[in-house]
């Protein structure tokens, strides 16, 4: 499935590759890889609140304070709430961004392999291989319950919406 007009890279229009999703969706799960090219699927996480910040490279300037923020972030949640940072970087490449940047909070992983996660969640970009800057929070259920996809690729997600969400989950 490909839909256009959803998102803008320095202003021109890419297309987006792979399901639709909506809030109330059942997550499908997925396998991505660690900095260890140990698999990861979202079904790991069962039973926790997921943050999944998506991110188009690690390298870029906006990409690196999504994922500083989501790091300094996670280390405010409790124990029931993770957060992964999923991109098409390679695990390498993850692996020396967080050692430098200390992402320590964080599961930084790679969709680069199969595109498994673009695909399941619509955020492949077809021009670039790379995934749209975007949000998911999934609840404990595996049910989508936010869902933001950036439509500019170099503009920064709403950090505190998404994370207003993960509170009402919380119950706070």
């Amino acid at each position: 499935m490909e839909r256009k007009d959803i998102v803008k890279a320095h202003g021109n229009s890419v297309t987006l590759i792979g399901t639709a999703l909506k809030t109330g969706d059942k997550a499908s799960d997925f396998t991505v890889l660690d900095g260890n090219l140990k698999e990861i699927r979202l079904k790991d996480f069962d039973g926790k609140i997921k943050i999944i910040s998506v991110t188009p490279s690690l390298d870029t300037p906006v990409c690196d304070l999504q994922a500083r923020r989501f790091n300094q972030e996670a280390a405010k949640l409790p124990e029931s709430v993770v957060v992964l940072n999923i991109s098409m970087d390679l695990p390498f490449a993850i692996s020396r961004f967080c050692t430098n940047a200390g992402i320590d909070k964080v599961k930084a992983l790679s969709d680069h392999r199969d595109a498994s996660f673009g695909n399941a969640y619509g955020v492949l970009i077809k021009e670039l291989r790379l995934l749209a800057r975007s949000i998911f929070i999934i609840d404990r259920d595996n049910t989508i319950r936010y869902i933001e996809i950036v439509p500019e690729l170099t503009e920064h997600p709403d950090y505190d919406r998404a994370l207003k969400e993960v509170n009402k989950l919380l119950g706070a």
